[in-house]
């Protein structure tokens, strides 16, 4: 398999290429020259399937020969080492938990593969690597768990100061070794520029070997497909199913867009974001406007301009005709994803973080004029993790995962830094 650049200046590449280099460096994004279709008889015969074949099966159409059967199928099972559950909200109405995993957030399974796939290819080489990486939220906690004490790579993680949850920033900053955060003083937009100026400056990525591990990386956005595949093995016999996706940078949503694609029978995907609506403004529009993120409770879905908006376009041909078909787009404040927490756990018991609960906004929206719909939305990360939101909500504390309270012991270390590359390379100099 080849993947090529978005903005198509620059020449096709490995998989291997293309995961190291994150960017390309025209300053597109890479995708799969094509994206493998999977036979008739695999979806047959899915829901007798284990996750980690499912998932192999997937990994190997986009990766080919570059990583051997038997070391992808020991990759895959590292990196899906937890559960990911399908939980019956109400009736047609499904919970996929993605939190099961070190770090409590669906960044886990991304992450996870990503930091596999890199060490493998690190230890043929002994390539040297820096990982860059912004964060909202979650992608920190998750690459940096993914990749610590990995050998020959340093991660540094750069997140908006005063913009994450409090637990959220101690399990970002708080793992010392080959992590480093930086504290930037602006938004996460400011953060995601800074990555990105930096792989656009040639000189600098090449002197520090930079990648990324945001969803602008393949190797994350891949493994994001195998969820949707397994919500499809545990539900295929009740009908047409349809998935809500809470978007923020919009790499989960493009995930299962590539997945259906590959053949997987999904009706109809759902974009449910907070206030940052660009996306949905999009769909109704055709006219893309990024600008400034909004902070909500929501908060890993605070993005402006989201990266993966231009992989979407390259998924449907560019044709805004045909997304607006394909992705149907809904918006909500913060007062709406506080009710529907609060009402949900009322009436079902079951507890929604803000950004699950965006999702079932969506998918409840969309359900109300398509009532014979199986509807899954995608609860991406413990509710623990929002307490300070959440339990004003619900009016009680939540019990705290203990690889979470773990988190909040730990001192934090982190390098407070203004929104400049100036700033940025002072701190590639130090490593």
């Amino acid at each position: 398999m080849k993947y090529y650049s978005t903005n198509k200046q620059v020449p096709e590449v490995s998989y291997e290429e293309a995961i190291f280099r994150g960017l390309p460096d025209d300053n597109g994004l890479y995708m799969p020259t094509t994206i493998p279709t999977l036979p008739a008889s695999f979806f047959e015969e899915i829901e007798d399937m284990k996750l980690h074949d499912i998932a192999y099966e997937v990994a190997s159409r986009f990766i080919g020969d570059e990583i051997p059967e038997r070391d992808l199928r020991k990759l895959v099972s590292d990196t899906l080492n937890f559960d990911l559950p399908i939980v019956e909200v109400e009736q047609n109405v499904y919970s996929l938990e993605l939190y099961h995993g070190p770090t409590c957030a669906f960044k886990d399974v991304g992450a996870r593969f990503l930091a596999r796939c890199l060490s493998y290819f690190s230890a043929q080489s002994d390539k040297k690597s820096t990982i860059l990486v912004a964060t909202s939220g979650d992608t920190g906690a998750a690459v940096g768990s993914g990749f610590l004490g990995v050998k020959n790579i340093n991660v540094i993680i750069l997140y908006p100061k005063g913009k994450i949850s409090k637990i959220q920033e101690q399990q970002l900053t708080t793992l010392g070794d080959n992590i480093q955060a930086l504290e930037v003083r602006g938004a996460f937009d400011d953060c995601q520029k800074m990555v990105k100026d930096a792989f656009l400056n040639l000189e600098l990525k090449a002197k520090y070997n930079l990648t990324s591990a945001n969803s602008i990386n393949m190797a994350r956005l891949i493994p994001q497909s195998f969820y949707y595949f397994w919500a499809y093995a545990m539900l295929k016999d009740l009908g047409d199913l349809v998935v809500s996706v809470p978007s923020g940078n919009f790499g989960n949503l493009t995930a299962g867009l590539l997945a259906q694609k590959m053949g997987l029978p999904i009706k109809q995907f759902i974009a449910s974001t907070n206030a940052n609506d660009v996306v949905p403004t999009y769909l109704k529009t055709g006219v893309f406007t990024p600008k400034p993120s909004t902070a909500t409770i929501s908060n890993a879905m605070d993005v402006g301009n989201p990266s993966n908006f231009y992989r979407m376009k390259e998924v449907f041909g560019s044709s805004w005709e045909d997304m607006k078909v394909g992705v149907i787009g809904y918006a909500y404040d913060d007062a709406q994803t506080a009710e529907t927490v609060r009402q949900v756990y009322q009436a079902t018991e079951y507890l929604l973080d803000p950004h699950g609960a965006v999702g079932y906004l969506g998918l409840k929206e969309y359900m109300k004029e398509h009532p014979k719909s199986v509807g899954v939305f995608l609860e991406t990360a413990h509710p623990a993790k929002f307490g300070d939101v959440v339990e004003p909500i619900i009016k009680q504390p939540i019990e705290m995962p203990e690889r979470l309270a773990e988190y909040a012991k730990r001192t934090k270390v982190a390098t407070e830094v203004d929104t400049t590359q100036e700033e940025l390379i002072k701190v590639l100099e130090k490593m």
